[in-house]
């Protein structure tokens, strides 16, 4: 039997003699005593300071609250009005015409209105059909029945179209509207297209006040060639 022998001198130091087998070759083997296991805490703390640090070294991002702003109301002319009208009336018949177009009662002195309704008939259907123009969107109504014979639905020739609302405002501010705005700025404005039986015309109706009837002043413009016509009473 083998004993362990110690070194007075050197305890710590020696290796500790311990038989492992009965082979006489490998009688005694040597074995260092084993060294307790450093638990990771250190090593973990070390971790989460660095993933600290860095959040806390990203930028703030800054924080905004967005906001739709609402579209502002679009104004266009009478004559523009008139032709994206035209388009969509095509499609529901291909031979229509129009008859009369008019605008909503707007301020201001450049001949443009937030809303047309433009007014067209078709031969071939007997109908008649309006479409309305506003802030960019086109709707239409329900068809109604069409006659030739009846004055006021009379169809024009678009290529009779060739001055607009802001040359038609123009040339009626010189005939009396100019004067009329300076004493009351706050007048509206409204314009009404349609084709004049009597004179074989197409005339802008320029009328100042909230309808034809009640109107302070009206002043007709021929919308072909874009000259005065005729103060109407």
């Amino acid at each position: 039997m083998a004993f362990v022998q110690y070194n007075d001198h050197e305890t710590n130091a020696r290796e500790l003699m311990i038989p492992r087998t009965n082979d006489p070759r490998t009688r005694f083997t040597t074995k260092k005593p084993k060294k307790p296991m450093k638990k990771p805490v250190v090593a973990l703390a070390i971790l989460a300071a660095g993933l600290m640090a860095a959040c806390s070294s990203e930028p703030a991002k800054p924080t905004t609250t967005e906001t739709t702003q609402p579209k502002a109301p679009e104004a266009i002319t009478g004559s523009s009005a008139f032709f994206k009208c035209y388009i969509s009336a095509r499609g529901w018949a291909t031979d229509a015409q129009g008859y009369r177009v008019e605008s909503a009662v707007s301020k201001g002195g450049d001949g443009k209105a937030q809303e047309w309704r433009a007014g067209f008939a078709s031969p071939s259907q007997h109908a008649t059909k309006s479409f309305t123009w506003s802030n960019g969107e086109i709707s239409h109504g329900v068809d109604d029945t069409y006659s030739p014979t009846n004055s006021s639905t009379l169809v024009f020739n678009v290529q009779f179209l060739k001055t607009d609302t802001d040359k038609a405002f123009a040339v009626a501010q010189q005939h009396g509207g100019d004067k009329l705005l300076q004493k009351e700025p706050d007048t509206p404005v409204l314009y009404l297209l349609d084709w004049n039986h009597q004179t074989n015309e197409l005339l802008w109706h320029v009328i100042y006040g909230t309808d034809r009837e009640t109107a302070k002043l009206r002043v007709a413009v021929n919308a072909t060639t874009g000259e005065f016509s005729h103060v109407e009473k």
